[in-house]
């Protein structure tokens, strides 16, 4: 069976004496354990050429978006500053992925990625414009569960998953305050905070907040997400020869 290429965005790091981009293990071993081959997507313009190479995008996790780019002003509550170069080089492969109708997975920033991209919009900090909201920044292990989330019936995401609530991790303090038109919100936290969302009827565009990548050895739904995304991959790559390669 073919193993389709999945370009996986990368953190853009500026504290060492070069800028130098990195990726967790955990998402490239996800991919291969679904079925996929992962490969790394600098953030670079030149990157979108490395796309066309490839059956599927996913988007990892990472530091905030400029605000300008979905219409704010900075409220200066960001974690590390923001990073241009990862910006822009999301967006323009976002947009590259959207032309070919390609496959799209977004985890934690990549749901972020996914809203500014399409046209929604962010809450900047969830602690100062939600202060009844849930500790959504953790501070323990990456593999281990914070809060339960309930999935919304009928939802691609739900037949992905195959449960209606589930226990997740969490390690963000941005999240989406408005999903882009013609999309839906298929999971929320039981604060009301957005977890989920998915495009229907499109080969797969979906993103959540939480990060499954961790989660595969211990939690099926984790597993059958990437699963679902890599499936999705080969399907498209099967039908888009000559686009992909």
């Amino acid at each position: 069976m073919t193993k389709p290429k999945i370009g996986i965005s990368m953190v853009r790091s500026e504290k060492a004496a070069y800028p130098n981009d990195s990726l967790k293990s955990a998402y490239a071993e996800a991919v291969i354990s679904a079925g996929g081959l992962p490969v790394l997507l600098p953030n670079l313009a030149a990157s979108v050429e490395l796309l066309s190479w490839c059956e599927g995008l996913l988007l990892t996790g990472g530091g905030d978006f400029d605000p300008s780019l979905f219409g704010q002003s900075d409220q200066g509550t960001d974690w590390v500053g923001f990073n241009a170069e990862r910006d822009q080089t999301e967006l323009l492969l976002i947009g590259e992925a959207k032309r070919l109708s390609m496959p799209i997975f977004g985890i934690c920033r990549g749901i972020q990625a996914l809203a500014v991209a399409f046209g929604g919009d962010l809450i900047q900090d969830i602690a100062s414009s939600r202060p009844n909201a849930l500790k959504h920044s953790a501070d323990q292990l990456r593999e281990q569960s914070q809060h339960r989330v309930s999935v919304t019936a009928h939802t691609n995401t739900a037949e992905i998953l195959g449960e209606t609530e589930l226990w997740v991790n969490s390690f963000h303090h941005q999240a989406v305050e408005q999903p882009p038109p013609d999309w839906i919100v298929s999971a929320r936290a039981s604060d009301g905070l957005i977890e989920a969302i998915e495009k229907p009827g499109d080969h797969f565009l979906l993103g959540v907040q939480w990060h499954p990548e961790n989660l595969t050895r211990d939690l099926q739904a984790a597993r059958r997400l990437f699963e679902a995304f890599v499936g999705a991959c080969r399907e498209w790559g099967g039908t888009h020869v000559g686009l992909s390669n």
